[in-house]
């Protein structure tokens, strides 16, 4: 009798290390001499799942960036799953950038996966679900 097995493809990121990985960066920046009197924030919306940081220019922005990153790598949450909105001028001559966090598979990447599933010629199954794709098999 044929055994059958599946498996999921899922692309999640933990949003409480994203939480804290957020507040050690928002210590360090007030922490940090160069942000001294700096109108410099970082928020995350958990709703949204997005990163608003706000700063005066665009050089103390890419500092941010650069503390936001390794705190997220220190705690184990991927940045490829961080996707950068442009950056945009904000209230009081600063200047804010959006970072969405990329949950779950989008549905283009999805029918790719399944595409390169079906090509390799295996008895499968595959199909998008919502936000990941199961594939299913037989021996």
């Amino acid at each position: 009798m044929a055994q059958q097995n599946s498996f999921d493809i899922v692309s999640e990121v933990n949003m409480q290390e994203v939480d804290n990985a957020v507040n050690q960066a928002r210590k360090e920046i007030l922490q940090r001499y160069d942000f001294k009197d700096s109108k410099t924030a970082i928020e995350l919306n958990l709703k949204e799942k997005e990163i608003v940081a706000t700063t005066e220019n665009d050089f103390r922005l890419k500092a941010v960036i650069d503390i936001l990153q390794n705190k997220l790598i220190k705690r184990g949450v991927p940045i490829k799953a961080l996707k950068y909105n442009a950056v945009e001028p904000a209230t009081g001559g600063t200047v804010r950038q959006k970072i969405s966090l990329q949950v779950g598979i989008d549905k283009e990447n999805a029918k790719l996966i399944v595409k390169m599933i079906k090509d390799t010629k295996l008895k499968v199954q595959a199909q998008i679900m919502e936000d990941q794709v199961r594939v299913t098999g037989k021996d």
